[in-house]
């Protein structure tokens, strides 16, 4: 990896270093979209790269597969825009999801009115549930008795149909 990252030229080492977590974390939305975008094309241009050169040399070699040693820098090169696009991708998505919930917190205070005294809520009546939904429904958190209830619920379904056609 550390050969790779000294065989590209400065503006691809330049953009590679910009994925470092403190540079990251220093940047906000704004910028992390550009560096996102930035790097998503230097991702593009060396897949394609890899793509075009191993297909004309397919009918040479019998495959893309065997024609990739010969084509192994494009191949590694977009591998490392790959990894710092997703180093950027998980930060503009944490950047993302801190500025949606500020942005729903202003919209909360703006629509509720300012009261100095708040009227108590009055207790919600309890809801209602027939049988056959508290049945189906699972009741704790556990995925494998989920799957579970599903296949059960699948197989007797599967069952009535079959006597529904006889």
């Amino acid at each position: 990896m550390k050969a790779l990252l000294n065989s590209l030229n400065e503006d691809e080492k330049a953009l590679v270093r910009e994925t470092g977590s403190g540079e990251l974390a220093d940047l906000e939305e704004d910028g992390l979209v550009d560096l996102h975008t930035r790097i998503r094309r230097a991702r593009d241009k060396y897949a394609k790269l890899y793509r075009r050169t191993a297909s004309t040399r397919v009918a040479e070699h019998g495959g893309r597969g065997k024609a990739r040693p010969k084509n192994l820098r494009n191949a590694q090169k977009a591998e490392v825009f790959e990894d710092a696009l997703a180093r950027v991708s998980w930060y503009l998505a944490r950047a993302a999801r801190r500025s949606a919930s500020a942005l729903k917190a202003e919209r909360v205070a703006a629509a509720q009115p300012d009261r100095r005294h708040p009227r108590p809520a009055a207790p919600a009546a309890p809801r209602k549930r027939s049988r056959t939904t508290a049945r189906l429904r699972p009741t704790g958190a556990d995925p494998a008795r989920s799957r579970r209830e599903a296949a059960t619920r699948a197989k007797g379904a599967r069952r009535q149909a079959r006597r529904d056609a006889r």
